[in-house]
């Protein structure tokens, strides 16, 4: 495809291709995959990446031949100039390794250090979740809105692990936000991937989704959902978000200052 073809007809074949990769791990998901070392555990889901990765990594490579590829999905930090397909193979994976069914496949153009389009493809439900830059959040073509909440006290609101070996400051800081956001929200939730909290929240499902620390496949393609779905974006004290922050808010505009304050307690 040439690199002159439109962001809109891009994201539509980038769907295609996370289909196509989530196919190939549904056919791969069943029983519980047992391991009994940190060892094992890492092989088998360096097995479901590469078998996903061997669908993408030609499919946006002919979508886009200058464009490099991110595969590493615990990176963080800023990206080169350039074009980048940033990707979570098997978003959840662990999940998956454990006959759970929170688990998707994600690809994100990023362009300038900039998200301009992303796909995200639930195999278990068939569903596709989009988004491109100035032209909304939709799910299979339905458009996405945040929901119009604006009180904290009736909100769901979710977070997630960043990583099994996050800093010790970090884990504490999660525990305290939990403690916080257990007083002052409606219902919290914890659970991993960050992902599908915060499809939830562009879909209206959710009010709100914080995070300390966190990877740009973990983060990028929900926050280009979001955002093109009315959420807001920041870090967890209410500024600007960027893929160096060292923490990550996404809230339904209504509640973004009770959210800053809770955690920030």
């Amino acid at each position: 495809m040439p690199e002159t073809t439109s962001d809109a007809d891009l994201l539509a074949q980038t769907a295609i291709a996370v289909r196509e990769a989530g196919a190939v791990l549904r056919e791969r998901f069943g029983d519980v995959v047992r391991y009994r070392t940190r060892e094992e555990l890492m092989d088998a889901l360096a097995a479901n990446d590469d078998a996903a990765l061997d669908v993408l990594r030609p499919r946006l490579t002919e979508l886009r031949p200058n464009a490099r590829l991110v595969e590493d999905e615990l990176a963080g930090g800023a990206l080169p100039s350039g074009e980048w397909w940033v990707l979570d193979p098997a978003e959840g994976n662990v999940n998956h390794l454990h006959a759970l069914p929170e688990w998707a496949v994600t690809a994100t153009l990023v362009r300038d250090n900039q998200p301009v389009l992303t796909a995200v493809h639930l195999p278990l439900t068939g569903e596709t979740y989009t988004a491109r830059v100035g032209a909304g959040a939709h799910l299979d073509g339905r458009p996405l809105h945040v929901s119009p909440t604006t009180d904290l006290g009736l909100s769901l609101v979710a977070t997630s692990q960043a990583r099994p070996d996050e800093d010790e400051d970090v884990v504490r800081r999660v525990g305290a936000s939990i403690t916080a956001m257990l007083f002052d929200a409606l219902v919290v939730r914890t659970s991993v991937p960050a992902t599908l909290h915060l499809l939830n929240l562009a879909a209206g499902r959710i009010d709100a989704f914080w995070q300390f620390a966190g990877a740009r496949a973990d983060l990028l393609p929900g926050a280009l959902l979001v955002t093109e779905a009315g959420g807001r974006i920041s870090d967890a004290e209410g500024r600007p978000w960027t893929p160096q922050s060292e923490s990550f808010l996404a809230v339904a505009p209504g509640v973004h200052t009770e959210a800053v304050t809770t955690l920030s307690r």
